[in-house]
């Protein structure tokens, strides 16, 4: 219970705005090496660096079992657990293991893949919330998450401790994982309580870990960029897409880079950057597996750190909307029920033609002729039989579907429209996103549009935003685009003031409650309270959508308890996507999540009545994740202060 006194828990003693920055030094704690977990929605890795040779970023060891044709730098997002829900396998060896197994024990076994978009989509996302393996069992979703974490940690010290000459002790790693930069307060949570769980660090050593934004992960990186380092599409005529490699001697020192899986970065910005002025701005475009995120960035010289102009943002809008338009196309040729049943009973063969489909999916390019094959598992054929009474041939025919053939090699044969009909939809929303976002007043004069993720490998892609938008402004994209964001998560980890200014992407704020006006507040929220007329709900806002707030800026307010003895102050927290909220009852504000206040015993005869405690919290909005504190004002002592998205 909150009491509504002049010092009400919920009505702040500080009308304090944001306060500057104090100057924080670069490291809180003397790491000695930062691992990067890029946990991606198709693929992930990890990459590290020593804090005395920062200029080097050495990536993970490649992986036994990859695609034919598929550099494989990364693993494949995918997890296999035993019947009995333990660990089994990750990345090929999960597929592979998984492929291998007899249908009717396959049934037994959970297999994920692709499930990070479960945490995109799920808007009450909690510790609870169950992900659903290829066969249909659940398990809860923090669990697999963890599963994962749990074996990148395994993997990654091991490689660390094979290059370090020292010993390392546990807390000399500072870990970090990257997520969506369009990814709610929650899901962060999510994966910062999901490394807890893998024990990357300790909840005792929050600042261990860093949650880093994928696009600003690239976007840092960028900054390093030298000019053989990148294609820009601007410079050259587009054939049937690009090969990601630059001719030369460039490439020699590439290859050697490859083989030896250490890159060098530039000590302080790269060539590309020589080029802008102060104030000069760009897009980073994180065209990934399951999201697209866009961030707006402004280089300040000569420091080289970066301002974020825009609020984040993208959506749904990966290379996995491909994959579904293609499962859409069978749903349409088969049935819905066929594929449902056939994903049930057989769902090692369906992961077998999803990855058939992935590594054609890679081929695709805007100018080509000839169709492409993609061979149907001998059980898909047999099942499909079995199931209807009739050929998969014979299915095509009817369905009407002339942009999809049949081979006699068992091979579906898709024709460059079917390919193209498969991609539009999502490269259309790729496209209109990055248009609308250049068209706001505060991203006039882009410059720079950086395409980045694994996506962006694409030529189908490359191909739509030469054509829609190289009129407008250079676009440029990094070699190895599918390293780009592990290699700045490094960076970011390094040094993780890098990004001075950041954008809201929310309005956030309490329920007070303040004098009540006459004629200026509806009666319906009028509270008496001994003797006096107070206005309920109102919106105490901490910080407003798309404001600026620097590195290290602070939100204060005072709280105090409504009793004597009173050992928690719970305050819930509202946001609203929109700024003129002035009710915590409006339309389009929700509850998001709560701060705890735990409070130590009052002093003996150090208080005289619980109205003169006053709490101060200090929160925390200018860095990738909200930060509370609170110190008991009374004793100067540390209140144990925690802020929770994830127990709505």
């Amino acid at each position: 219970v909150l009491s509504p006194s002049p010092l009400s828990s919920l009505v702040s003693l500080s009308t304090l705005s944001l306060q500057r920055p104090e100057a924080r030094s670069r490291m809180d704690h003397p790491f000695t090496v930062v691992v990067a977990i890029d946990f991606g929605t198709t693929s992930s890795g990890y990459a590290f660096s020593f804090t005395q040779d920062p200029e080097a970023i050495h990536m993970m060891r490649r992986w036994e079992g990859g695609d034919p044709g598929v550099a494989n730098q990364k693993s494949p997002t995918s997890l296999l657990l035993t019947p009995e829900l333990k660990f089994h396998s990750f990345g090929f060896a999960a597929r592979d293991n998984y492929h291998d197994l007899d249908p009717e024990e396959a049934q037994h076994w959970l297999y994920f893949d692709k499930f990070k978009m479960k945490i995109h989509s799920t808007t009450d996302l909690t510790m609870e919330t169950e992900l659903e393996a290829v066969s249909g069992r659940k398990v809860r979703a923090i669990d697999v998450f963890s599963h994962a974490l749990r074996f990148f940690r395994v993997h990654a010290l091991k490689e660390v401790k094979d290059q370090s000459s020292s010993l390392l002790e546990g807390d000399e790693v500072r870990w970090v994982i990257t997520v969506p930069a369009v990814w709610r307060q929650p899901a962060k949570q999510f994966m910062r309580e999901a490394a807890y769980l893998a024990g990357l660090v300790s909840p005792d050593t929050p600042e261990q870990l860093l949650i880093a934004l994928e696009p600003e992960a690239a976007s840092i990186y960028c900054r390093k960029l030298r000019l053989h380092q990148v294609i820009d599409l601007s410079l050259r005529p587009m054939t049937n897409g690009l090969s990601l490699e630059s001719d030369g001697s460039p490439r020699e020192q590439l290859r050697k880079a490859r083989h030896s899986r250490t890159f060098l970065v530039e000590r302080g910005t790269g060539e590309l950057w020589s080029e802008m002025q102060t104030g000069d701005r760009y897009i980073v475009a994180d065209c990934g597996g399951g999201t697209v995120d866009l961030t707006v960035h402004q280089i300040e010289q000569p420091q080289g750190t970066l301002k974020e102009l825009y609020k984040v943002s993208g959506g749904p809008y990966g290379a996995v909307g491909v994959d579904l338009a293609f499962e859409a196309m069978l749903c349409k040729i088969f049935g819905e029920d066929f594929i449902e049943s056939f994903k049930a009973k057989r769902p090692a063969a369906w992961v077998d033609l999803t990855i058939a489909f992935e590594a054609r999916k890679r081929t695709a390019t805007p100018g080509r002729s000839n169709a492409l094959n993609i061979s149907l598992p001998f059980s898909f054929i047999d099942f499909y039989k079995r199931y209807r009474g009739q050929s998969v041939e014979t299915a095509l025919r009817k369905s009407n579907m002339n942009i999809v053939k049949w081979s006699s090699q068992g091979m579906l044969r898709l024709t460059p429209e079917a390919m193209n009909e498969l991609f539009q939809p999502t490269i259309n929303n790729i496209i209109k996103h990055i248009e609308e976002l250049m068209q706001r007043q505060e991203v006039q004069g882009v410059r720079f549009l950086f395409l980045v993720g694994g996506f962006a490998e694409s030529p189908m892609l490359q191909r739509a935003a030469q054509n829609a938008l190289g009129q407008t402004c250079r676009i440029i994209i990094p070699q190895d685009v599918g390293l780009t964001i592990l290699k700045g998560a490094v960076l970011f980890g390094l040094d993780p003031t890098v990004v001075r200014v950041r954008r809201c992407p929310l309005t956030y704020g309490v329920g007070v409650l303040n004098r009540f006006v006459e004629g200026r507040h509806p009666r319906d929220k009028l509270l008496v309270k001994e003797g006096r007329d107070w206005c309920t709900d109102i919106l105490d806002r901490f910080v407003s959508v798309d404001q600026s707030v620097a590195l290290g800026e602070v939100v204060r307010r005072s709280y105090t308890p409504a009793r004597s003895g009173q050992r928690k102050i719970i305050i819930n927290i509202y946001c609203s996507v929109s700024d003129d909220v002035v009710y915590i009852s409006d339309p389009g504000v929700r509850k998001c999540g709560a701060i705890t206040l735990d409070l130590p015993e009052a002093l003996p005869g150090a208080v005289a009545g619980a109205e003169r405690r006053e709490i101060r919290a200090t929160m925390q909005f200018g860095d990738t994740e909200i930060k509370v504190t609170a110190v008991d004002m009374v004793t100067n002592q540390t209140v144990r202060a925690a802020i929770d998205f994830l127990s709505n």
